[in-house]
């Protein structure tokens, strides 16, 4: 490989280091060409980027991004997938897509906010449920509380109303 080639792929390596949310390393061995293609093709519908990488390339690229830690998860041939949005949506979309295609994907960890993941933790991550939907369950918590408050403060007027009633209703009789 020419040394320009070589640093357009640093650059490029860098490039997507700093802009990434979520890096997730996995390996590619014991995969073949056509399983690959599969995988990126299944993946091009999410905002991510799967590349090959050399890990040379990446240490340089690290460094100059200033992402150190992510030389501890990459060992041996390995290919990195870059996320750009939510992590727990890049995490799934890796997951469904190698379900989808057939091929098991052996993840290595992951670099999420200069902290490393290891690969249980990924797994965990992917088994989340969305963003939207752990929001809607938050809000769902919070009226339930607020409701049974209502609850317990107005059931002794409640109470209080009855007997009143009926108390009302003898008197008539």
């Amino acid at each position: 490989m020419l040394r320009q080639e070589k640093n357009r792929i640093v650059e490029q390596l860098v490039d997507r280091l700093s802009r990434s949310t979520i890096v997730i390393a996995t390996s590619y061995q014991g995969l073949s060409a056509r399983d690959m293609a599969g995988l990126r093709l299944a993946l091009n519908a999410a905002p991510v980027s799967y590349q090959v990488v050399k890990n040379t390339l990446t240490r340089l690229a690290a460094q100059r991004s200033g992402k150190e830690e992510i030389m501890s998860i990459i060992d041996g041939p390995t290919a990195l997938l870059f996320g750009y949005g939510d992590v727990v949506d890049v995490a799934k979309v890796l997951t469904q897509s190698a379900k989808s295609v057939g091929v098991t994907v052996q993840l290595k960890g992951a670099l999420l906010e200069g902290r490393t993941l290891s690969a249980s933790e990924v797994m965990t991550l992917s088994n989340l449920p969305s963003k939207e939907i752990l929001i809607s369950q938050l809000i769902y918590q919070l009226q339930a509380t607020a409701r049974n408050l209502h609850n317990i403060l107005s059931f002794p007027l409640y109470g209080l109303s009855n007997v009143l009633q009926a108390r009302i209703q003898n008197l008539t009789e």
